[in-house]
């Protein structure tokens, strides 16, 4: 395992979601169509996740395409569609070979049929990986997410499997795309903006939060690594003071 000097390998953070932002703009700074930013971004897409797995990140959760990403102009929208296809076929001998596992989230059955066709022959072919979890966050809202959990809670109270007053944070939880994995230690956004824009409302409670002014294709290892040295700088208390933290 490679690991940088300036990381702190006792203290990585365990889980890191990506929202990459800034793809279109950085294409049109260019005199560009949006989609050439987005191509770019790929480039930015294989360095962040080689270098996930080099200093032994164990999940890392990208922001693909969001549920509103649904109402950009169709001809751009076919464009990312593309994109995702081939960079699942580009992609899939480089994580056998890494030993990545590919999982997604979202309501995929609004993706294209050679998207999804992709995406589950990667997803299948790589499930017994165990070196980095890459998770894709496709279709995917983060409201609709817990009103999905709710959904299945309900059902099974209809049923009279569970009871209301059996619903705790921890049984949500365990019905959310994210069931199984922890949750984010570190958020980082590029492009900019400040915002969650609907991604893991629900896991992202207790997360450091990094926003970058670097627009996606330019954010690398570097930039990455810097942004996980300043979570590494902060305390996390989770509600305690400073002192109960440095008792413990």
């Amino acid at each position: 395992m490679v690991i940088d000097p300036a990381i702190d390998s006792s203290r990585l953070p365990r889980h890191i979601a990506l929202i990459m932002d800034g793809n279109g703009r950085w294409a049109q700074q260019q005199g560009k169509p949006r989609l050439f930013g987005h191509k770019a971004g790929v480039d930015s897409v294989r360095a962040i996740v080689e270098a996930s797995r080099e200093i032994g990140i164990e999940v890392l959760t990208l922001y693909a395409f969001s549920s509103e990403n649904w109402n950009r102009p169709e001809q751009e929208v076919s464009g990312l569609m593309t994109i995702l296809k081939t960079y699942l076929s580009a992609e899939l001998s480089r994580l056998l070979k890494n030993g990545i596992q590919l999982r997604c989230m979202g309501d995929l059955d609004r993706l294209p049929e050679s998207a999804r066709t992709a995406l589950t022959k990667a997803i299948e072919a790589t499930s017994q990986n165990d070196s980095l979890v890459l998770n894709l966050a496709l279709s995917y809202g983060g409201r609709d997410e817990i009103a999905r959990a709710a959904r299945i809670l309900a059902a099974r109270c209809q049923k009279g499997e569970l009871e209301p007053a059996g619903i705790t944070p921890e049984l949500i939880s365990d019905n959310l795309y994210t069931a199984g994995l922890p949750d984010p230690d570190l958020m980082i956004r590029t492009g900019g903006e400040a915002r969650l824009s609907n991604f893991l409302p629900w896991q992202l409670t207790y997360t450091e939060i990094f926003f970058s002014d670097i627009m996606w294709p330019d954010f690398r290892r570097q930039q990455f690594l810097q942004a996980i040295c300043d979570f590494q700088a902060r305390e996390r208390r989770y509600g305690k003071t400073s002192a109960q933290v440095a008792a413990e």
